[in-house]
C-alpha cells in the first residue's frame, strides 16, 4: 500500500506551512513546562473528539489501530505502509500536532529507520517514536551498540526534515520479558546525549523506579497510562518528575470495553440499560464535528 500521493505545489506550500505549524506547536508544548497530556485517538472520529475536548496534540496507537482493523495487536500487526497511512489519516482529520507510534521503525538498520523517519516527516507529522525492541523472542532487545545508532540515525532523519519534529526514544526492556532497571537508565541516558528529544520506558512497575529514570535525565520523560497497576495521578506524576504522559491504547480498550459490555448485556439479558445516560447523536455532532 503506497502512501506517496502527487500533490500540487500550491497545496504542497501549505502543507509545508501547515507541519511547520504544528512542529513548533509540539515543541513548545514540551517546553512549557507544564505536564503535556497526549490521548491515543484510533481513528478520525476520536481524533476529533480530543481534540475539540480540549486535549492540545494527539499520537497513535498501535494497539488501538490494529484492533480497528480486526487485528489482535503484536508486533508486525500491521505494515509500516498501514501505520504511516493512518498517522496521515489522523493529521488530515484534525489541526493538532500528532506523533505517529512507529514501533521499532520497521527496520533492523538505522539507515532503515532513518528512512521511516523521513516518511513521517514528509506526511506533516510533529513527532515520532521509535522502540529498541527487535521482535525476536530469543533476543528482545537490539544491543546497546546497534540501539544507540538507531536512535542516532533517526535523530539525524529528524533534523534533516524541513520541520520541527520531536524524536521520541523507547527502551522496551520491562515490556519485553527483561526488566533490567541499569541497562534502561543507561540506554535513556544514551539515546539523550545522542539527540533525543523525549524519553520513555514504558511498564516501570513503580514509583521508585519512575522516579529513577526521571531523575536520570534531563530531557522530557513519557510516562504510558493503563499498563500494570499503578494509578498515579497527574499532579503526582508531576511530583516525579514526569514531564509527558501518553494515554496508549487505554482509551481505545476503555470505548471496546463499554461496546462489549453493552453486547452481553442486550444477549446475555435481553435489555438495553446500557444506553441509559448516553450523550445523544446531536451532542457527538458536537464533539467531533462542531459547526
Amino acid at each position: 500500500m503506497a502512501i506517496e500521493r502527487e500533490t500540487p505545489p500550491g497545496m504542497r506550500s501549505d502543507l509545508e506551512s501547515d507541519a511547520q505549524r504544528r512542529g513548533l506547536v509540539f515543541r513548545r508544548l514540551h517546553e512549557s513546562g507544564e505536564v503535556l497530556v497526549l490521548p491515543n485517538p484510533w481513528d478520525a472520529g476520536s481524533a476529533r473528539l480530543f481534540e475539540n475536548v480540549g486535549f492540545r496534540a494527539l499520537a497513535t496507537t498501535s494497539a488501538g489501530f490494529a484492533f480497528s482493523l480486526g487485528r489482535r495487536d503484536g508486533d508486525f500487526a500491521v505494515s509500516a505502509d498501514e501505520t504511516l497511512q493512518h498517522a496521515r489519516e489522523i493529521a488530515e482529520a484534525t489541526r493538532l500536532p500528532v506523533s505517529a507510534d512507529l514501533e521499532n521503525g520497521f527496520a533492523e538498520s538505522p539507515d532503515g529507520v532513518a528512512e521511516t523517519i523521513l516518511r513521517a516527516g514528509a506526511l506533516g507529522l510533529a513527532g515520532a517514536s521509535i522502540e529498541d525492541a527487535t521482535y525476536r523472542d530469543s533476543d528482545p532487545i537490539f544491543s546497546r551498540s546497534l540501539a544507540v545508532e538507531r536512535i542516532q540515525a533517526a535523530v539525524e532523519a529528524a533534523r534533516a526534515l524541513p520541520h520541527s519534529f520531536v524524536l521520541t526514544a523507547r527502551s522496551e526492556n520491562f515490556i519485553r520479558g527483561r526488566p533490567d532497571l541499569d541497562d534502561t537508565l543507561w540506554r535513556l541516558k544514551a539515546y539523550e546525549e545522542i539527540g533525543a528529544d523525549v524519553l520513555y520506558a514504558p511498564g516501570l512497575p513503580d514509583e521508585r523506579t519512575l522516579r529513577l529514570a526521571c531523575n536520570s535525565i534531563s530531557k522530557p520523560f513519557n510516562y504510558v497510562a493503563g499498563i500494570g497497576p499503578n494509578r498515579f495521578t497527574l499532579a503526582e506524576l508531576s511530583e516525579i518528575g514526569v514531564r509527558r504522559v501518553s494515554i496508549g491504547s487505554s482509551f481505545a480498550r476503555a470505548a471496546l470495553t463499554a461496546a462489549l459490555q453493552a453486547a452481553r448485556e442486550v444477549l446475555d439479558h435481553g435489555t438495553f440499560g446500557y444506553s441509559d445516560g448516553l450523550p445523544t447523536v446531536a451532542d457527538f455532532n458536537e464533539f467531533i464535528d462542531p459547526l
